[in-house]
């Protein structure tokens, strides 16, 4: 009986190497493209990124009081545009990441706008989306972007943290000038993962930064 205990535990740690193992390298089998960026500085907790020139397509949640569900909200008609729902009732390629970006109005309110990363194989040519889907094709110039990366899944009640401690990172780099930050009242959520996933999550803060970041920035 001892003998066959044994065995069990022996085949369970196996067993379970092997599946951290798999689950470790899945991110490298399963690579999916991302806006290219290069990193122009880095600090303990934070970096900045000069991205390339790149176009998304963007789901506005009007009105939203809640970071979870306006995300859920506008990546549900994306999903679908992506799966067909576009006038060349083409399946897309995929990519990542999910960025959800959100414009505090007061105190109870808040405008999201979630956007999904059009592969640079389109070019100038992203599939139309159907009507009612109700999405805009966003087009953006190189520009530098402050990022803080954080594991788990993202939820309303850590990305205000996550985010705070962004901008104090960015108020010590900047000697304490507030304006060096753009638009402070805005911030975007980065998510790499799919929901089902539970282990090696990657999400980031973003924050527009100005030319005080790093050199070769764009003011």
């Amino acid at each position: 009986m001892e003998r066959q205990q044994q065995l069990f535990f022996s085949f369970a740690c196996y067993f379970y190497c092997f599946l951290v193992l798999v689950l470790a390298l899945l991110p490298l089998s399963n690579a999916i493209e991302s806006p290219q960026y290069t990193v122009m500085r880095s600090e303990p907790g934070m970096e900045i990124r000069l991205y390339k020139e790149s176009s998304w397509m963007s789901a506005l949640v009007p009105g939203g009081t809640s970071f979870e569900k306006s995300t859920k909200d506008g990546f549900h008609r994306l999903y679908q545009y992506i799966h067909g729902a576009n006038l060349n009732s083409s399946n897309l390629t995929k990519t990542a990441p999910v960025l959800t970006s959100i414009t505090t109005q007061s105190s109870h309110e808040s405008n999201y706008v979630v956007r999904l990363y059009m592969s640079a194989k389109y070019g100038e040519a992203s599939p139309q989306p159907n009507p009612e889907l109700n999405l805009v094709l966003d087009k953006w110039r190189s520009h530098c972007i402050a990022v803080r990366k954080f594991s788990g899944f993202a939820k309303d009640d850590n990305i205000n943290k996550e985010m705070e401690a962004l901008v104090t990172i960015l108020g010590k780099i900047s000697g304490g000038k507030p304006d060096s930050i753009e638009g402070k009242g805005s911030y975007s959520i980065a998510q790499y993962n799919a929901s089902f996933r539970q282990l090696g999550r990657l999400n980031e803060v973003w924050m527009n930064v100005s030319g005080f970041a790093a050199e070769g920035c764009p003011s």
